[in-house]
């Protein structure tokens, strides 16, 4: 997808969740719609400064995250990354039941979407507000190096 289909994309994708389109929330949503990896917090910090502060990306992830456009997936560190969630997602609940895989070596999170889970029952009384399911292991480009 072209940078120009990608924008509008997004801007729909904003428009849809009744959020304001701005500069830097296109920002962040460009660099994580582009990636195939999980992007931390300080990543995107790193890549977006200037143009963003530290505040105005913690806020628009929160507000990403509640809303239901990107989900929170941690890595095997603990350290928090963010990728865009499926179509099916709302602010209500998010629907990204796919494996997360985490290399151990160069420390990447990959949503691997094709690997879907049957619908898991809880015990009565108990409920569930998201699920995450992570395997950790050796990516393909660690192992082709």
């Amino acid at each position: 997808m072209n940078d120009t289909n990608r924008d509008k994309d997004l801007t729909q994708l904003l428009q849809q969740h009744n959020l304001k389109v701005t500069g830097p929330r296109l920002s962040i949503l460009n660099i994580l719609a582009a990636r195939d990896i999980g992007t931390s917090q300080p990543d995107l910090e790193n890549i977006l400064k200037p143009e963003v502060d530290r505040v105005t990306l913690y806020r628009a992830l929160k507000t990403f995250t509640d809303k239901g456009i990107i989900h929170k997936v941690f890595d095997t560190h603990g350290t928090a990354t963010y990728a865009l969630c499926s179509d099916s997602c709302t602010e209500h609940q998010h629907h990204d039941e796919h494996l997360h895989f985490n290399c151990t070596v160069c420390n990447q999170v990959y949503c691997l979407n094709d690997i879907q889970f049957p619908e898991i029952k809880l015990p009565t009384g108990f409920t569930s507000d998201f699920m995450t399911f992570t395997a950790a292991g050796i990516c393909n480009r660690c192992h082709k190096e």
